[in-house]
C-alpha cells in the first residue's frame, strides 16, 4: 500500500526537516500543512501543500483527504515554542487545541499512525542528579512554565487517544539546534548576536541540546517502529551555555565571551528584558521562563529511543559548524570589519 505522510508545521525548523528527510528516504508522498501567510518553507522537492489554520477544523480538514490505497502517516510537528513566562492565548489554542483538532481528524480518517512532536518541557522535572526517563501520565499542573503546562496536556490527549485505538507516538525532544532555521527561533538568535557582536555576556546553566535533523531521524523511526501508546525522549547531551559559546567560537574564530552572570543576576532583570523586548515587538533573548529551564535538571537519558528506534546522535561540533556555515550562507552573520590601517608614518621633510 502506498503511504501518504502528512506533516503539519512543515515551515518551521523541526517540520522542514522532517519533510526533506521523508523525501531523502522515498519512503512515501509528503503533504504539509501550515498557515497561509508562512513562506519560508525551505524543502526542496515534491511536496503538496495544503494552508490553513490548525486552531480551525474545517481549515485543517482538507489536509486529511486521501485515497483509500493510501495509509496516512501524520507527523504532527505544529505549534508555538515559547519562552515566555506568561501563557498567551494562541500558544494554547495551538499546542492544545490544534492537537485535539489533530487528533480528531485522525480518528475520523483513520490515519494508520500518527506521531507527535512532545517536548521534553512536558515531563516533569526531577531533582538534580536524578536522570529523567519517560512517563505514561502527563499533568500540566505539575510542570512549571505556560508552553511545559501545553504540551504536558495535549500529550495526555493524544495517549487518551491512544487507549481509545490510535496508534500514536509520543517523540520527547529536548532543546533543537541545527541549520536549516529560517525562522531564525531562539537558540540561532543566541548564535547570531554572537557572531555578529552583539553578545556581550552569558549566563550560567546550560541545558540538553540536540541536532534537529536527528530528532527528525527519531521521528522517522517511531513512525516505523514506535510503540502505539509509547513515549521516547530525542535528547543529546548537557552543555553549559559558556560551553555552547566557546564552540562556535572556536569554529569560528570569533573572540570568546569572558562575561558569565550568575543566575539570580540574570533573574533580577529578566521583567524588565521581558518588557523591553515586548515593546520592541521582538523575541526576547531571556525570560525568567528560560532562566529556570537553565538551572534546572536537564539530565535527560534517549536510551529507551536507541534501544527501541535505532536513535543515534552526531557530535555538537558537527551541529555548530553546519548550523554557522547555514547562516553564513544566507547573509545573516555580518562579516568581520576591515581593521583600520595604520597611520602611515610620518616622513621627514
Amino acid at each position: 500500500m502506498k503511504k501518504l505522510y502528512l506533516v503539519t508545521g512543515i515551515s518551521g525548523h523541526l517540520g522542514s526537516t522532517v519533510a526533506s528527510a521523508l523525501l531523502e528516504s522515498g519512503q512515501g508522498a509528503v503533504r504539509g500543512f501550515d498557515l497561509p501567510a508562512v513562506r519560508h518553507n525551505n524543502v526542496r522537492g515534491d511536496v503538496e501543500m495544503v494552508y490553513g489554520d490548525i486552531t480551525k477544523p474545517e481549515e485543517l480538514e482538507p489536509a486529511f483527504l486521501h485515497a483509500e490505497d493510501e495509509e496516512l502517516c501524520v507527523i504532527h510537528c505544529a505549534g508555538i515554542v515559547s519562552i515566555t513566562s506568561k501563557l498567551n492565548p494562541a500558544i494554547y489554542a495551538v499546542n492544545v487545541t490544534g492537537t485535539k483538532n489533530v487528533l480528531a481528524l485522525c480518528e475520523k480518517y483513520r490515519a494508520a499512525k500518527l506521531v507527535y512532536v512532545s517536548s521534553v518541557h512536558a515531563i516533569p522535572e526531577a531533582p538534580k542528579g536524578t536522570t529523567i526517563t519517560e512517563i505514561s501520565r502527563f499533568d500540566p499542573k505539575v510542570v512549571e512554565g505556560a508552553y511545559a503546562q501545553t504540551k504536558a496536556e495535549a500529550t495526555q490527549a493524544v495517549l487518551n487517544a491512544a487507549a481509545r485505538g490510535l496508534n500514536a507516538t509520543v517523540v520527547h525532544p529536548s532543546g533543537i539546534i541545527g541549520p536549516n532555521d529560517l525562522g531564525n527561533g531562539h537558540l540561532t538568535h543566541v548564535i547570531i548576536d554572537f557572531l555578529n557582536s552583539k553578545l556581550t555576556a552569558i549566563v550560567k546553566g546550560g541545558y540538553d541540546f540536540v541536532d534537529v535533523r536527528d530528532v527528525a531521524r527519531g521521528i522517522l523511526a517511531a513512525a516505523e517502529r514506535g510503540r502505539a501508546g509509547e513515549c521516547y525522549i530525542l535528547s543529546n547531551r548537557y552543555l553549559t551555555v559558556k560551553q555552547l559559546i566557546d564552540t562556535v567560537s572556536e569554529l569560528t574564530g570569533k573572540k570568546a565571551i569572558k562575561t558569565v552572570l550568575p543566575l539570580w543576576f540574570a533573574q533580577l532583570t529578566a521583567p524588565f528584558a521581558e518588557l523591553y523586548y515586548r515593546l520592541r515587538r521582538t523575541a526576547p533573548l531571556y525570560t525568567r521562563y528560560s532562566l529556570y529551564t537553565l538551572e534546572s535538571n536537564s539530565q535527560f537519558s534517549h536510551e529507551k529511543a536507541t534501544k527501541e528506534l535505532g536513535y543515534r546522535t552526531r557530535d555538537i561540533r558537527e551541529t555548530l559548524a553546519d548550523t554557522v556555515a547555514f547562516l553564513k550562507g544566507r547573509g545573516i552573520v555580518k562579516p568581520p570589519r576591515a581593521k583600520r590601517a595604520k597611520k602611515a608614518a610620518k616622513v621627514p621633510s
